[in-house]
C-alpha cells in the first residue's frame, strides 16, 4: 500500500500516528502541503511519511487515498483533481455522501467511506466502515475496532453517535467547574474525574447483554443521589432536547 491523505488535518494525523506506533510499521505515506504545520510535524516525526507538492501530487504518488477535507470545500477541492481507475478511495468526509463523492472521484472504481475517531491515535475507538472492505478493515484493525456496515442508512446513524464527544467534555467541565467551587483542588477534582468515568465507560462490559437502560436503573439507587439528578434531567426535558439534537444532526449528515 502507498497510502496518501487529501486533507492534512487533525483526523489524518491522528491516523499516521496511530499507524506509526505499530511495530515495524513502514507503509510510506505521502500527505498533502494544506495543513504545513502538521505536514511538518508528521515528516520530521517518521522517516517515511513524505510531504506532496500539492494534492494532485498525492494522487500520483498513491495507490490508497484518504479524503480528508473539510466538507464546506470538499466538492470544490475533489473537482481538480485527477483519479485514476485503479485508486482506492476511502473518504472520511461525514457529510458527504459516498454516491456524490463517487461521481466526484471518477473513474476511481473502489470508493468507500470510513469514520476513525482521533483516539485512534492511541490505538482506541472502533472505525466504521461502508460498504464492507477487506483492505480497508485489516487497516483500520491493526489501529483500532472496525464496524462494517452494508448500508449507507446504518452508516450515517452511527455517523451521530461520533457528534457528541464535545458535550461530554463540557459534562465533565460543568461536574469539574463545580467540585472546584466548593474549595477541592483543580488537579485533585480533575484526577477523581477522569478516575470515575474511565470505570464508568467498562460499566457496560460487565453487562453485554443489556441495553444501557438497565445500567442506569442498576446505578440509580431508590432515594439516591444518582436517581435525584436522573430524576430531574428528565423533569427538565434534558433527555427529550437530547434526543431532538440528534436527529438534527443527522439531517445535517444525510442532508435531508
Amino acid at each position: 500500500m502507498r497510502l496518501g491523505f487529501v486533507g492534512t488535518g487533525t483526523l489524518s494525523s491522528a491516523i499516521v500516528t496511530g499507524l506509526k506506533s505499530l511495530p515495524g510499521e513502514t507503509t510510506p505515506v505521502v500527505v498533502s502541503p494544506r495543513n504545513e504545520t502538521i505536514a511538518a510535524e508528521l515528516a520530521a516525526r517518521h522517516p517515511d511519511v513524505r510531504i506532496a507538492a500539492d494534492n494532485q501530487a498525492v494522487l500520483d504518488q498513491c495507490d490508497t487515498v484518504m479524503l480528508a477535507v473539510r466538507p464546506q470545500i470538499a466538492r470544490e477541492v475533489l473537482k481538480e483533481l485527477r483519479f485514476r481507475q485503479d485508486h482506492h478511495v476511502v473518504s472520511l468526509i461525514a457529510t458527504i455522501s459516498r454516491e456524490e463523492i463517487a461521481g466526484l472521484v471518477a473513474p476511481a472504481a473502489h470508493v468507500g467511506k470510513a469514520l476513525p475517531m482521533p483516539m485512534i491515535a492511541r490505538l482506541q475507538g472502533a472505525t466504521i466502515i461502508c460498504p464492507p472492505d477487506p483492505i480497508m478493515a485489516a487497516f483500520f484493525g491493526r489501529l483500532s475496532g472496525v464496524t462494517e456496515v452494508e448500508d449507507q442508512a446504518e452508516f450515517d446513524a452511527l455517523s451521530v453517535v461520533t457528534a457528541n464527544y464535545a458535550s461530554y467534555f463540557r459534562y465533565l467541565d460543568t461536574i469539574h467547574t463545580w467540585v472546584r467551587s466548593q474549595g477541592v483542588a483543580g488537579d485533585k477534582s480533575r484526577a477523581y474525574i477522569t478516575s470515575i468515568y474511565k470505570a464508568l465507560a467498562n460499566a457496560p462490559d460487565t453487562a453485554p447483554d443489556e441495553d444501557f437502560m438497565h445500567l442506569s436503573r442498576e446505578y440509580a439507587t431508590r432515594g439516591g443521589i444518582n436517581e435525584q439528578v436522573l430524576r430531574e434531567l428528565t423533569e427538565h426535558g434534558t433527555f427529550e432536547a437530547f434526543a431532538e439534537i440528534l436527529g438534527r444532526v443527522h439531517q445535517r449528515i444525510t442532508g435531508a
